[in-house]
């Protein structure tokens, strides 16, 4: 509701403040993955967290090797904490990782030493080849399907001899369900939140604007 009431404020305005409806949309998307990155008053795992880790004990159970990847480094902080607790074999690379630690991290995966690869979209989103991994989770939608489509392309560069399963990730009833359809009927739609470009936020009506909360 506070999200509502804000989001009203902006839209009363001749021109609607983008920025500030990013904003709103990315805490929006920070709730459905894990609200424990805005609020400290939550300890509880979940419920799609709790979904995820059960997914990886099948996958490992299973022997496939799975490539994991969040638009937020703060989930893949969570899901690093749980995967220890688990006692998982796993790698975490994010914008703060060199090269060097990115092409030992690639090797290592490569060579099967790992059980999971969790990656951040700006890390991983092109560059890499990660074809020992047999399956690739999406644990939030990215709202720029090319980008989503490179990510999962890692596990298919040539090389890669296995049926790769791909999974996304996707609360029911949220604004992520609400996103997704939205990208089938404007594909600029990705392009327009990620990079702010002229276009889709500013040319949506108030109603679409609306809908999405």
């Amino acid at each position: 509701s506070q999200v509502n009431q804000a989001l009203s404020k902006h839209l009363q305005m001749e021109r609607p403040d983008k920025f500030a409806i990013l904003a709103m949309l990315t805490r929006l998307r920070q709730i459905c993955c894990e609200p424990r990155i805005l609020y400290e008053n939550i300890t509880t795992a979940s419920s799609k967290l709790l979904y995820c880790l059960d997914l990886l004990e099948t996958l490992r159970e299973n022997h496939q090797r799975v490539l994991l990847f969040s638009s937020f480094t703060s989930v893949l902080d969570i899901l690093e904490e749980e995967l220890i607790k688990r006692r998982f074999s796993y790698l975490k690379l994010t914008g703060n990782n060199t090269k060097q630690q990115r092409r030992d991290m690639v090797q290592q995966f490569q060579n099967g030493l790992t059980d999971v690869f969790l990656i951040s979209l700006k890390a991983g989103g092109t560059g890499l080849n990660l074809t020992a991994a047999s399956a690739v989770i999406h644990f939030d939608p990215w709202w720029n399907v090319s980008a989503q489509n490179q990510a999962t392309d890692r596990a298919y560069r040539i090389g890669q001899h296995n049926n790769v399963q791909v999974v996304k990730l996707i609360a029911k009833d949220t604004i992520e369900e609400k996103i997704m359809h939205l990208q089938e009927l404007k594909q600029d739609l990705s392009d327009s939140i990620i990079h702010l470009n002229d276009g889709l936020i500013t040319s949506m009506s108030k109603d679409e604007i609306m809908d999405l909360f």
